[in-house]
C-alpha cells in the first residue's frame, strides 16, 4: 500500500510541477537518443529522462508505439512521437523559435544530407566500435545496457538482464555489413571522416557555422553514445580528433556560443554559404554512404516494381514484420576495394530522400550554387536517385505513400 502511495504522489507531482514539460525516454548509451536529447538541449525545451524500467513506459508508451525502442518523446499534451528526425520536426513546427534549421536553401539542403548520413550512414561504424571490440568495453557496455532497464542497486541481476540485451545487439552487425573482410575499410572510411571533421572544428564550434543545425543533431547519433562514450572509440577519437570530441562536449551544453570561438556569430554563414571546411566531410559522406544508397535504391525500386498492387500504407518490411529499421532483402556492392554484403535499408533511404527533397527543389541560382558543390564533392551520382514510390513513416513504421 505505501508503495502505490508513493507511485500515485510522485505520479501527482509531476503532472502538477511539470506542465509543458516534455518526457524522453531514452537511455545515456542508445544512438538516436543521443540526437534528441541534444536537440531538446539546444533548443531550449523542457524537458526530463526517463528509463524503460518506469512502469508508466510499459502501461501507456508500450503498448502505443507496439516496440521496445527509444527514444520516444511524449508532449505535454500527451502525444507520443518516435523516430528521431520526425520528432525534431514536429517541436520545429511547433516550436519555431530559435531556429534549429537554415532558412537559405543551399544550407537548408546541405544540413538535411549531412543530418542524414549521421542518422543512417554513420550506423554502422557506430555498431561496429561497440560490437566488434565488445571484449575491450565488456565491463563499461554491460553497466550501460542494465541501467535503463533494471531498477535498484543489485548488480548481478543487473548484468544478466543487460547480457541479454547485449547478445540481440550485437547480432546485427552481419545484416550491417560489418565482416572480417570489411572491417579494415570500415575503419579506414570512419579515421578519415574524423580528421575531415577535426579540421572543421578547429575553425567552426557546428557544421554550419556559429550555429547547430539538423545536420549536428543527426551527427550525434553515433558520435555521442557509441563513438564518444564507449572505451575503444571513445580513445580513438579523443586521440585523433579532439576537436570531433570538444563538439560533442559543446552539442550537450545549453549555450549555443562558446568561448572558444569569441568572433563566430551565432548564426550561419552570410549569403548562404558553406564552410570551405565543410566540403571534405560532405565528400566523405557521398562517397561512404552513397555506395548503400545506390544499392538500396536499386533494390528497393526492383522490389516496388515486382509489387506493384501493394496498397498505401503497406509495411516496407520483409513478410511485413513491424520494425524501426525494417529490411526488405540482402544488397550486395562494391566499396573501398571491398564486396559488402549486407541486408537493405529502406529507413535509411527514406531519409536520404526526405533530404534530397529539399535539393530537387532548388531552382535559378541555389540550383546552380548546390550542383556545383555536389559535382565539387562526388554527389552527382547520388543525388540522381530516384524512388519508384515514395515512402513514409505513419503509426511508427515505414509504410508505402
Amino acid at each position: 500500500m505505501e508503495r502505490q502511495i508513493s507511485q500515485w504522489v510522485r505520479h501527482l507531482q509531476l503532472t502538477v510541477t511539470d506542465a509543458g514539460t516534455y518526457v524522453l525516454w531514452g537511455s545515456p548509451h542508445s544512438f538516436y537518443t543521443g540526437k534528441v536529447r541534444s536537440y531538446l538541449i539546444k533548443k531550449g525545451v523542457p524537458y526530463r529522462e526517463e528509463f524503460l524500467f518506469d512502469a508508466e513506459f510499459r502501461t501507456r508508451i508500450l503498448p502505443a508505439v507496439r516496440l521496445v525502442v527509444v527514444p520516444v518523446l511524449e508532449t505535454p499534451e500527451g502525444r507520443i512521437l518516435q523516430d528521431s528526425t520526425d520528432i525534431i520536426e514536429h517541436i520545429e513546427a511547433e516550436r519555431p523559435q530559435p531556429p534549429m534549421q537554415p532558412e537559405t536553401p543551399v544550407q537548408k539542403a546541405v544540413a538535411w544530407l549531412l543530418g542524414a548520413f549521421g542518422s543512417e550512414g554513420l550506423l554502422t561504424p557506430g555498431m561496429h566500435y561497440r560490437w566488434s571490440y565488445r571484449a575491450e568495453q565488456q565491463n563499461f557496455l554491460c553497466a550501460e545496457f542494465g541501467r535503463p532497464v533494471h531498477r535498484g542497486p543489485d548488480r548481478e541481476a543487473r548484468l544478466a538482464t543487460a547480457r541479454q540485451m547485449m547478445q540481440y545487439f550485437g547480432d546485427f552487425l552481419p545484416a550491417l555489413g560489418v565482416m572480417p573482410q570489411t572491417i579494415p575499410a570500415i575503419e579506414t572510411a570512419y579515421c578519415e571522416l574524423l580528421d575531415a571533421l577535426d579540421d572543421h572544428f578547429l575553425h567552426f564550434p557546428y557544421l554550419l557555422g556559429g550555429r547547430p543545425s539538423i545536420a549536428d543533431f543527426g551527427l550525434m547519433a553515433p558520435m555521442f553514445a557509441h563513438l564518444a562514450r564507449d572505451p575503444v572509440p571513445s580513445t580513438l577519437m579523443k586521440n585523433r580528433a579532439p576537436n570531433v570530441f570538444r563538439w560533442t562536449e559543446r552539442m550537450n551544453l545549453a549555450r549555443i556560443g562558446d568561448g572558444e570561438f569569441p568572433d563566430c556569430p551565432e548564426s550561419y554563414p552570410a549569403d548562404d554559404a558553406i564552410p570551405p571546411t565543410l566540403e571534405p566531410v560532405l565528400r566523405l559522406a557521398f562517397q561512404d554512404w552513397g555506395a548503400q544508397l545506390l544499392a538500396d535504391a536499386l533494390h528497393y525500386n526492383r522490389w516496388v516494381e515486382a509489387n506493384p498492387t501493394l496498397p498505401g500504407g503497406t509495411m516496407v518490411s520483409t513478410g511485413g514484420e513491424r520494425k524501426t529499421h525494417p529490411s526488405i532483402g540482402p544488397i550486395e556492392y562494391q566499396w573501398r576495394g571491398v564486396t559488402v554484403r549486407r541486408a537493405s535499408a529502406p529507413h535509411g533511404l527514406w531519409h536520404f530522400d526526405k533530404a534530397a527533397a529539399y535539393a530537387r527543389a532548388l531552382t535559378g541560382a541555389a540550383k546552380l550554387r548546390f550542383d556545383a558543390l555536389a559535382s565539387r564533392t562526388g554527389g552527382g551520382g547520388v543525388m540522381s536517385i530516384r524512388l519508384a514510390r515514395p515512402m513514409v513513416r505513419d503509426d511508427y513504421v515505414l509504410v508505402l505513400a
